[in-house]
């Protein structure tokens, strides 16, 4: 025990000092920080931007119309006074137009309860607002279309209102918003990352300490059970003081920018999230962190090191590739199996949490798959620090790599 420690306390005091950890480490939150301030500045108009960007109605619009059909005689009370200004003529509209008096003009012709055209004329073009505010002169010319029965307006207009009842105490999300895509996405992204970083970082402490033969010293005064797990131990405890300070820093860019990015609150994660984060995150970085150990004992140099690494990351980056259907659907039978083999498990049950709600018990049995696995590994890697593989000096090879890691080679 009095060895695992001396071998985390070396390697978390040598990480966490090094120079490059310590930039990337404070770097990333302080450019958000910067962004958050940025924003908050800028005030009212960003968040009119990207207010119309989450699907809010932008605030503030004139446009014109040319009512040569004569069906416009009235304004619905959800169109704001002065949101629309009629003109007799499309001359005076386009004049408007050009003036700058309105955003947009927009024509109905005589022939429209005919053919049910309408022309829109606007000075560039914008796909972002101009739907929006083509959706504003639709709802006003269907009141007008239908104001008679106000009733059949009200079912035209929504034609079912469905009620949605959930079990869950988490807030529930708009299908129809991109925060509802992008949390999720972002938190496996954030995953990702983490995992993969802090991976990294043992393998580049084992190909260095076996390329300056520090290696061979260790192996005198301990086992490599012993030296594995307390660098396992010290990365990881490494990767989780990024991942906390990270989060941190997001926390505060909400903070920031909720105000002027107006965010609903409805898109706050849940406070459980943070807690089977970390349980996920240390979990899957004893994973992945033994994989990369044992490609550390076999490969010569960092630079061949460099591309195992790409076979090991693999399983990883399923999760990325089917992320669509993981927040679409969170509790399907594949993000069911996903979360439940080991290699994908951290990635995809972190993007099924943030997704939605799913039953406590799969949380918890992927866990414990994790942690089995994580001691599986580490034992079979621990068996591959012999002389042969240290000292061969040879190419990686998946096949090699398999085999030793079942105690074959």
């Amino acid at each position: 025990m009095d060895k695992i420690i001396l071998v985390l306390k070396n390697e978390f005091i040598t990480t966490v000092t090094r120079r490059s950890f310590l930039i990337t480490l404070f770097l990333v939150p302080v450019v958000g920080l910067v962004v958050s301030i940025v924003i908050s500045m800028l005030g009212n108009s960003t968040g009119q931007v990207v207010s119309r960007v989450f699907g809010a109605p932008p605030k503030n619009v004139v446009e014109g119309y040319v009512d040569e059909s004569r069906i416009i005689h009235a304004f619905p009370d959800k169109i704001q006074p002065g949101r629309f200004v009629a003109y007799p003529n499309q001359e005076e509209g386009r004049q408007a137009l050009q003036q700058g008096k309105i955003e947009a003009l927009y024509v109905v012709p005589q022939s429209y309860l005919q053919d049910g055209k309408i022309y829109s004329i606007r000075p560039d073009f914008n796909p972002l607002s101009g739907f929006d505010q083509a959706d504003a002169f639709s709802s006003l010319i269907q009141y007008n279309l239908l104001r008679e029965d106000p009733q059949l307006t009200r079912l035209v207009s929504n034609p079912i209102d469905v009620q949605k009842i959930s079990l869950s105490p988490e807030p529930q999300r708009e299908q129809d918003n991109m925060l509802t895509f992008f949390l999720p996405y972002a938190v496996t992204m954030i995953f990702y990352v983490v995992i993969l970083t802090a991976s990294g970082l043992m393998l580049n402490s084992l190909t260095t300490e076996k390329q300056s033969r520090v290696m061979e010293i260790l192996m005198i005064s301990m086992t490599p059970t012993q030296m594995l797990t307390g660098k396992i131990i010290a990365l990881g405890l490494v990767g989780l003081l990024q991942t906390m300070v990270w989060s941190g820093a997001g926390f505060l860019f909400l903070r920031f920018t909720g105000e002027a990015l107006q965010l609903p609150g409805a898109f706050q994660l849940p406070a459980s999230i943070l807690a089977w984060g970390a349980l996920f995150f240390l979990l899957g970085y004893a994973v992945y962190a033994s994989l990369m150990a044992g490609v550390g004992a076999l490969v010569p140099n960092l630079r061949e090191a460099s591309q195992a690494t790409t076979i090991m990351v693999i399983p990883l980056i399923i999760p990325l590739i089917l992320i669509s259907s993981l927040i679409n659907d969170p509790n399907s039978t594949l993000a069911f199996v996903l979360s439940l083999f080991p290699l994908t498990s951290p990635v995809t049950m972190m993007t099924r949490l943030a997704a939605g709600s799913i039953p406590t018990w799969q949380p918890v049995l992927a866990a414990v798959i994790l942690a089995l696995t994580a001691v599986i590994i580490l034992r079979a890697v621990s068996g591959m620090f012999r002389a042969q593989h240290l000292l061969s000096g040879q190419e990686f090879k998946l096949k090699v790599f398999l085999q030793a890691l079942a105690g074959r080679a």
